[in-house]
C-alpha cells in the first residue's frame, strides 16, 4: 500500500497525457473507454486506493491492539506502559462504542498523566480494563431502554479515563468514570461479591468484577474501589504500585 498512491497518480497522469496528445484515438479505444466508463474510473480510483490504505491501517492497528491485549504474561511482572493497555482495550471495544440505531456513539475522554512504566502482568490488567469498560457500556445500553434517540442523545453518554502518579511516586492511579445512571448504595457495596450480578439471566455471570478485584488486589497488591451516585454515574478507581 505504501507505493500504491504514487503509482496511481503516475498512471492517471499518463492517461491524461495520452488524452492530451492523442485526442482522437482509434474507434476500439473509444468504445472500450465508454464500456468501462473511463471518466468515472479516473475520478473514483484514487478514492478507492485511499479507502484501501485506511482499511489496511485499521487492520494493522487492530492486530497490534490484539497482541497488546492478549499479551502472554511471564512468570514475573514486567515493566509495561499502562496507557498502551488501555488504548488496546478501547480499540477492541470500539464496535460497542460506535453509534447505532438506538443511541449516538459513547464518547471516550482520556486525560493521561505522565506515568512511569509499571511492573505488572499487563494481560491481566487489560482484562481489568475490559471488564470495567464493558460494564459501563452495558449500563448505558440498559439505561436507554424505552427512551427515544433524542432523549438518549441529550445525555451525552461519556466515559472519562484519568491517570496520574500519586504524590509519593509509589502508586499509579487510574480513574474510569461514566455519566450513566449510577447505582444504589445497596448494589454498590455488593458489586465485587462472587456471583453477584444485576443483569438479566444469561447476560451476566457475577464473576467479572470479582475477578477484576482479585487481579488488582491479590495479584498486583493494589486497590480497586467503586464510587457511585444513583442518577449521576459510576467511578472505578484502580491503584497499582509502580514496582
Amino acid at each position: 500500500m505504501r507505493r500504491a498512491n504514487p503509482d496511481t497518480q503516475d498512471l492517471l497522469a499518463h492517461i491524461q497525457l495520452l488524452k492530451q496528445y492523442h485526442p482522437t484515438p482509434a474507434i476500439a479505444v473509444i468504445e472500450h473507454s465508454e464500456k468501462i466508463d473511463l471518466e468515472f474510473l479516473i475520478e473514483d480510483f484514487p478514492k478507492l486506493v485511499s479507502s484501501m490504505k485506511v482499511a489496511s491501517e485499521r487492520i494493522k492497528d487492530i492486530s497490534t491492539s490484539l497482541r497488546t491485549f492478549s499479551r502472554g504474561d511471564t512468570a514475573e511482572k514486567v515493566a509495561c506502559n499502562l496507557h498502551e493497555g488501555i488504548e488496546s482495550t478501547l480499540l477492541i471495544l470500539k464496535y460497542r462504542l460506535k453509534a447505532n440505531e438506538k443511541r449516538p456513539a459513547i464518547e471516550v475522554i482520556t486525560e493521561y498523566g505522565n506515568l512511569p512504566s509499571v511492573k505488572c502482568f499487563l494481560g491481566q490488567l487489560n482484562q481489568v480494563f475490559m471488564n470495567i469498560f464493558a460494564n459501563a457500556i452495558d449500563a448505558f445500553d440498559t439505561s436507554i431502554q424505552g427512551r427515544s434517540f433524542a432523549q438518549v442523545q441529550a445525555d451525552h453518554q461519556q466515559i472519562l479515563i484519568h491517570t496520574k502518579v500519586s504524590t509519593h511516586q509509589g502508586t499509579v492511579t487510574i480513574y474510569i468514570r461514566d455519566n450513566g445512571q449510577g447505582m444504589s448504595e445497596e448494589i454498590r457495596v455488593r458489586i465485587f461479591d462472587h456471583l453477584f450480578t444485576t443483569k438479566e439471566v444469561g447476560k451476566g455471570t457475577g464473576l467479572g468484577l470479582a475477578i477484576t478485584r482479585q487481579i488488582v488486589e491479590e495479584t498486583h497488591d493494589g486497590r480497586l474501589s467503586c464510587n457511585s451516585v444513583f442518577g449521576e454515574g459510576t467511578e472505578f478507581v484502580i491503584e497499582i504500585p509502580v514496582s
